[in-house]
């Protein structure tokens, strides 16, 4: 099994580096071609902050904060396309008996390159990459960390084709999908966390994958990007997995109110067979249980923003 994983995972790695040289040497042969890069990006600060001073009805004090920044750089070249994506998030919050907490935490890498096939069809080398920047706990418990940086740190690499009937909705299959999640902090990695052997750092899979990407200004001033991502081991060692779909589904909607000021709202849905979720009790304490359910994140805010 160890090595077909290796086989698998060397030949998607080389062809995710040479597939692009080869389309761009390719098109280098196309006279008075040249590369049109488009850069662009979204800022937003959002803070919330309650105060309350001999308020008969009673309340605690409290502030958050709440940054995100969007990157893309796109690159067309003929036939060949080259799609960057970078999105990023972290939030914080303080009330007034505990301590600072992180309430946000999202790392996001895509990068897409293709050859167009047919105005519509494209062959397509698909990087996926997502984690966190700080560590994290499952509040109330503040002692034990449950996550840091890498850990996870997941990694999807895939070969497949592309459909986009329209510019707003790319329909993306892979039939060769090499998925891998990290656990580098060895206190999590020993107790088997994210799915991976106990006292491994790493969890090798390869699968078939089915991306959907929806990204339009559906109404004036209100935009919706939300991203599909089904993923289906098809090497588990236990057979009776391979039936198994991980889900990763993240929406965001942005609503301009002016130049400035913008409100959005942004949910994420993650099920992953192999993460199984403590089962807590009445006071919020873990009972040594665990269930496989659907991990569901939401945020509603409103701040200052700025597109450039």
């Amino acid at each position: 099994m160890k090595k077909i994983i290796t086989s698998t995972t060397t030949i998607i790695m080389g062809i995710l580096f040479v597939f692009p040289l080869i389309a761009a040497a390719d098109e280098a042969e196309v006279e008075n071609d040249k590369e049109e890069w488009v850069f662009s990006g979204f800022f937003s600060q959002q803070l919330n902050q309650v105060s309350f001073s001999n308020w008969a009805q009673g309340g605690e004090n409290s502030i958050a904060s709440t940054s995100v920044i969007n990157l893309t750089a796109n690159m067309k070249r003929e036939r060949f396309t080259w799609e960057n994506r970078l999105n990023m998030a972290f939030g914080i919050l303080k009330t007034e008996d505990t301590p600072l907490r992180k309430n946000e935490d999202r790392l996001h890498l895509i990068s897409k390159t293709g050859r167009e096939l047919s105005p519509r069809f494209s062959t397509s080398v698909l990087l996926d990459f997502r984690s966190q920047f700080y560590k994290g706990y499952n509040y109330p418990n503040d002692s034990v960390v449950v996550s840091r940086f890498m850990s996870p740190g997941v990694l999807t690499t895939s070969v497949g084709m592309e459909y986009k009937p329209w510019e707003f909705l790319s329909v993306f299959l892979s039939p060769a999908s090499g998925k891998f999640t990290f656990v580098l902090d060895q206190d999590l990695s020993d107790k088997g966390a994210f799915g991976v052997d106990k006292g491994s750092n790493v969890r090798a899979e390869f699968g078939a994958l089915l991306s959907l990407m929806f990204d339009k200004e559906v109404f004036e001033d209100i935009s919706v990007e939300s991203r599909l991502t089904l993923f289906n081991n098809l090497i588990d060692e236990d057979s009776s997995n391979r039936k198994n779909t991980d889900l990763d589904w993240e929406t965001s909607i942005n609503m301009k109110i002016n130049r400035y000021i913008t409100a959005s709202f942004f949910v994420h849905m993650i099920y992953d067979h192999n993460t199984p979720i403590p089962v807590l009790d009445d006071d919020g304490l873990e009972t040594g249980d665990f269930k496989k359910k659907l991990q569901v994140k939401q945020m509603l805010g409103l701040g200052l923003s700025y597109r450039f």
